[in-house]
């Protein structure tokens, strides 16, 4: 057989060409959302998504997740991409495959509810820039946060699909709160809503293969829409739960193209495309074209995002998540946090408080924003909290969470930390019981007055509304009246060869500048070994006395070298033969001027974060206990209280300022 024809056999064999199975398996890629969200922070680039795109819409997905959940915070943010611009570059290369988007109910894409103005528009204005499929869901399942937008998809003439996002009390399904009881009321809620389709949302991984099978089956006996299954492989068991939920009939699953595949993201597509060939289930996608794809991805996009991927681990699977819930971009946000307020030694005590701070916030599941709220409000408890009170340190999300502004938990909170938290709550101390929205004033004309001619459209308006902080500093980069930051440019294959170059060097010892062998003074028996330290590097260095000074004769990297060039300065000598000429200097970069520093009592940033609002401005009277500061950790907001009565006397920042670990913020005197 020549090789012309195994070539024509295997493309018959997987191809397009066999046979179209009776009960298809639908699937929808999520790659370019979900995907590089959980593998690389949600840094994938537009510019990196069009070399495949044109080949992705040739595959026959059901649906393609392109938008939403973290993508449009991060893009404006970290990339200074405009989110729109996005859906409408994707929707030329696109043109089969319908768009999908994660729509966090009436928190949109942000992290609060938003007024019900803000809402309409925002789905509106979506479904203008292309997109077909609203993947919807709360955080509390509390549908009530649907009420809003639902009536804008379905007027738009856009596809409603209703999450049920899944969580456990328990290791297994069952126990009092989340039963198999609890999530067929809940779909039996979405159906009576008008949903096209149902959505399990299983964000970390929990969901064990027969209780997969048990789920699906009565979901499917007991509601119409077709039914799909979103389950992250944090786990290791996703691949397991979702052959067990095709036995049981589930119509669309969720996977990634294998490089964006596996740790905390999800199961890989192509073993199912090649498990299910030839059954009644066969997805008829065409594994041949699915390694093209791949290659092109492994060759041209991933190595520009190695250096955002967690290669500390030698498992790809995280088991604890069975024992702490935690999913995965919530756990490497915890790590971050602790990392950066020199606390990563307090990890274990964050995971032992993390389940009882869940229990006492109403056993909420853990997805954004909820998982970011329980987190952070940990990690406050153990930093801050004293073994004579608890809840020192309460975030703005908290104070709302526990007033009612996301919804109804499925357990009531803890009485006594609510009222903790709603002392002095500027809403009042007592928590409501209707749909969140109806007590948030319209947002839209505010905004309107506040961005001014910096919007130029609705588009533009929408992301203000959503983010004022870092929505007007990327509008404002946008249209040229700032500098965009070289830290939000993109790299290009040539850098990462670059780089990888000095790190090769780094590790061979070559990156420090050497004399001629020639030149090299003769090493003397009483030549000693010190530790030099640089920052973060150590160098074994060799060291002769010459003359009553210290002379370098060797220099070689213990550990990796650093990025660029590192010269160590030694003192001037006076040699007694010709010297070596002297590598030069790396010149080192000018400190950032230190902010204004005041007589006084400091307020300062107990943690990492970003400059929200200053409360009280120079010159404004303070009383102890008043908040002075807003900060932003980890995307909640923490209101930082006066130490001291007095008058403010400095002010060191200013709203959108990224500020470190115990900077001082403001002086009172």
């Amino acid at each position: 057989m020549s090789e012309h024809t195994q070539v024509e056999m295997t493309e018959m064999k997987y191809g397009k060409d066999r046979p179209e199975a009776k009960h298809k398996l639908m699937i929808e890629d999520i790659s370019l959302r979900d995907g590089h969200q959980s593998l690389f922070a949600t840094r994938g680039r537009t510019e990196d998504m069009i070399p495949v795109a044109e080949k992705m819409d040739e595959i026959g997905f059901w649906a393609m997740e392109v938008w939403g959940g973290a993508t449009f915070d991060a893009m404006h943010r970290f990339l200074g991409e405009d989110p729109w611009e996005r859906l409408r570059t994707l929707k030329r290369y696109l043109k089969k495959t319908p768009f999908s988007m994660l729509l966090r109910g009436q928190n949109l894409v942000g992290y609060r509810n938003y007024a019900d103005d803000v809402a309409k528009l925002f789905v509106k204005k979506t479904v203008d820039n292309g997109m077909e499929v609203f993947r919807t869901f709360d955080a509390l399942n509390d549908y009530r946060n649907f009420e809003t937008v639902v009536p804008v998809i379905k007027e738009c003439g856009a596809h409603f699909q209703g999450c049920i996002c899944y969580t456990l009390t328990e290791p297994r399904i069952g126990g009092d709160v989340y039963t198999l009881e609890y999530y067929i009321k809940k779909a039996k809620e979405l159906e009576d809503m008008g949903a096209d389709s149902i959505c399990v949302k299983d964000m970390a991984g929990l969901l064990a293969p027969y209780d997969a099978y048990k789920l699906i089956k009565a979901l499917k006996d007991n509601v119409k829409p077709l039914i799909h299954l979103h389950s992250h492989f944090t786990s290791g068991m996703s691949p397991m739960s979702h052959f067990k939920a095709i036995e049981a009939g589930v119509d669309i699953i969720d996977t990634c193209l294998t490089p964006y595949a596996y740790r905390t993201s999800h199961a890989a597509l192509e073993p199912f495309v090649m498990s299910l060939l030839g059954t009644n289930r066969d997805t008829g996608f065409d594994i041949n074209a699915l390694a093209d794809i791949n290659e092109i991805l492994e060759r041209e996009v991933m190595p520009k995002y190695k250096h955002l991927l967690d290669d500390t681990k030698v498992s790809s699977i995280d088991i604890n998540v069975l024992l702490h819930q935690t999913p995965g971009g919530m756990l490497s946000n915890l790590v971050n946090q602790l990392r950066d307020m020199d606390a990563l030694d307090k990890m274990d005590d964050v995971l032992k408080e993390l389940p009882r701070v869940r229990k006492e916030l109403g056993q909420i599941p853990l997805v954004t924003p909820t998982s970011q709220i329980v987190g952070i409000q940990t990690v406050n408890n153990v930093l801050f909290d004293t073994p004579e009170e608890r809840y020192k340190m309460v975030t703005a999300q908290v104070k709302d969470l526990c007033y009612g502004l996301y919804g109804k938990t499925s357990v009531p909170i803890d009485p006594e930390v609510q009222k903790k938290a709603l002392k002095g709550y500027e809403r009042g101390e007592e928590p409501i019981s209707c749909r969140p929205a109806e007590v948030l004033e319209p947002e839209l004309e505010n905004a309107k007055k506040e961005i001014g001619d910096l919007a130029v459209d609705d588009e533009d308006l929408i992301l203000y509304a959503l983010f004022p902080v870092t929505g007007k500093k990327f509008l404002m980069q946008k249209y040229g009246k700032e500098q965009v930051p070289e830290s939000l440019k993109p790299i290009t294959l040539e850098d990462v060869e670059k780089q990888d170059q000095i790190l090769a060097k780094a590790r061979k010892g070559e990156l420090i500048e050497k004399p001629a062998p020639q030149d090299i003074p003769e090493k003397s028996e009483y030549a000693r070994t010190f530790n030099v330290f640089v920052e973060d590097e150590y160098f074994e260095v060799g060291v002769d006395e010459v003359g009553g000074a210290p002379v370098i004769t060797y220099a070689a990297p213990v550990a990796a070298a650093p990025a660029q060039p590192v010269a160590v300065p030694v003192a001037p000598v006076t040699p007694a033969a010709p010297a070596a000429p002297k590598p030069a200097l790396k010149e080192e970069p000018k400190a950032a001027p230190e902010p204004a520093v005041a007589a006084g009592t400091p307020v300062k940033a107990p943690m990492p974060g970003m400059v929200i609002k200053y409360e009280k401005n120079m010159g404004d009277s303070v009383n102890e206990g008043e908040t002075v500061v807003v900060i932003e950790a980890m995307k909640m907001e923490n209101a930082l209280p006066a130490p001291t009565s007095g008058v403010i006397k400095a002010v060191n920042y200013n709203s959108g300022d990224s500020v470190a670990k115990d900077d001082v913020l403001a002086v009172i005197e």
